[in-house]
């Protein structure tokens, strides 16, 4: 189990060093296939509402409305994350994604149950999360835990290039109905991994996880100043930005896979330099200004710069997503080990959430003003709230683990 003992520090084990670990290993290609999955499925639905309605609005929803269904997962049985048989949760949980994914490629759905069922798969995903990571916190030292997020937030931004990529070039060729189909294909080898290679947790104390459980944990996790100033950080620059990334459709039409592929690039990265090349010292200090950086480029768009200079603004901008490194860290330091995968699926899931506000915030506004204008004012936002927030984000330092 992680620990914050920091007079007898571990060597920091490279990318190879962790995949030699057959546990950590499933969990990460579980979490690469799942993440495949959930690009494909997003871009096909995001090109099918686009296509049917001519909404932003609409679809900035449909590429991130899943979102708003995390917070009910953080909310009511996110402690299922740490209960006592964490694989069977995790495969139960991928066998619901797989079937969510199927539905989605049944043809002629309409889009109101479409949207349904994406909101149902956020609250399920959530959990997933919430269990995910509550295992990476137990089969990994804790001077592995770093590297480890950062190799898969690379390849959560990797595997997004080429999602994206992917899914631009079968559009061509296929329908949308064919995407879902692959991400189908992507959930069940996901499934399939998990099951086989991810053990139940015989350490972990016999819990009843439930809704009192999960209300009880989470008053006390935002009743502390510390966790709530790093979760309010985490959550909502962030979540602003991924409101101006669902506007690249609106913006670009047919060049959105371009700013989307240079997000991705620009994340990757970002968190390859962060999680790998900087020392704990280092990602503290550079964990303000890589917010500031994630917000600043965006403000370019309000001269509606042609799409070679807005993807090189969006890939620098995309960098500054390595700030949640740093943030996690600290977070998983002032969180008992007992519930530390329960408060990382509720900060996943408060992210997410945001990332869904953003996005809805970002469609409705672009309903009024364009997405030029709507981009740059988002990022001025982020961009306040980071400043604002950064004497709270800085006490944290003085604060241990109770």
């Amino acid at each position: 189990m992680p620990s914050d003992d920091t007079n007898t520090p571990e060597p920091k084990p490279g990318y190879r060093d962790l995949l030699r670990n057959r546990e950590f290993a499933g969990l990460y290609a579980g979490f690469t296939l799942t993440v495949g999955a959930s690009t494909l499925s997003g871009f096909a639905l995001g090109t099918l509402v686009d296509r049917s309605t001519g909404s932003p609005f609409l679809t900035a929803v449909s590429m991130y409305g899943a979102t708003f269904a995390t917070v009910l997962g953080a909310t009511t049985l996110m402690s299922v994350a740490d209960g006592s048989r964490p694989r069977r949760t995790l495969v139960a949980l991928q066998c619901v994604a797989l079937a969510g994914a199927c539905a989605q490629a049944v043809p002629g759905m309409p889009l109101a149950a479409r949207f349904a069922l994406l909101l149902l798969l956020g609250f399920f995903q959530s959990l997933n999360t919430g269990t995910r990571m509550g295992l990476l916190a137990e089969v990994v030292p804790a001077s592995a835990y770093v590297p480890a997020r950062s190799l898969m937030n690379i390849t959560a931004g990797g595997t997004s290039v080429l999602g994206f990529a992917l899914g631009a070039v079968l559009l061509r060729h296929l329908t949308p109905q064919g995407l879902f189909l692959a991400a189908a294909g992507l959930t069940a080898a996901a499934l399939a991994v998990t099951a086989a290679t991810v053990r139940e947790r015989s350490i972990r104390p016999p819990r009843r996880p439930g809704l009192r459980e999960t209300w009880t944990t989470n008053a006390a996790l935002l009743s502390r100043g510390g966790p709530r100033a790093l979760l309010l950080n985490l959550w909502v620059p962030n979540g602003l930005i991924v409101g101006c990334e669902a506007l690249f459709i609106p913006y670009a039409q047919e060049d959105a896979g371009v700013l989307l592929a240079a997000a991705s690039a620009g994340m990757l990265l970002g968190d390859l330099t962060v999680g790998r090349l900087l020392s704990a010292e280092w990602r503290r200090r550079c964990a303000f200004p890589l917010r500031l950086v994630l917000a600043a480029p965006y403000l370019l768009f309000a001269l509606h710069p042609p799409t070679a200079v807005a993807a090189v603004a969006v890939f620098v901008a995309s960098a500054g997503f390595a700030a949640t490194l740093p943030l996690q860290e600290r977070l998983l330091v002032l969180t008992p080990e007992r519930v530390r995968g329960q408060v990382q699926g509720v900060e996943s899931a408060g992210r997410m959430t945001w990332q869904g506000i953003g996005a809805a915030l970002a469609g409705a506004t672009a309903q009024v003003l364009s997405p030029t204008v709507t981009i740059a004012a988002l990022a001025a936002v982020s961009v306040c709230v980071t400043v604002a927030s950064q004497p709270y984000v800085h006490r944290t330092r003085a604060l241990r683990v109770a």
